[in-house]
């Protein structure tokens, strides 16, 4: 079992690599002919958790983030097909404990 997988796991990890590369270069040269960007509609909101452990919700006006058209996040950006699966978004902060 553990030759198997000694021997297995080095395909995987090259397969993996060769398309991620292969998604780069689709990106960068366009293949197929589409755009490489693209931008979703998103809705942000910050949820502060308070001291007394309630949490306040801060709602964002909607905004179109920048994504890539890839199947991997390329380029410092997300994914469009991912962001069209996840338009809302929460981002968490902690206010601290009562103790610094």
């Amino acid at each position: 079992m553990k030759r198997r997988l000694k021997a297995i796991a080095p395909i995987v990890i090259l397969a993996a690599a060769l398309l991620y590369l292969g998604d780069l270069a689709s990106l960068r040269f366009r293949i197929p002919n589409r755009e490489p960007y693209g931008s979703v509609m998103v809705r942000q909101f910050y949820a502060v958790k308070q001291k007394d452990k309630s949490v306040e919700y801060m709602f964002q006006p909607p905004a179109q983030q920048e994504c890539v058209n890839s199947l991997f996040p390329q380029l410092g950006d997300t994914p469009c097909w991912y962001l069209k699966r996840n338009t809302r978004q929460q981002i968490n902060i902690d206010s601290g404990g009562p103790h610094f």
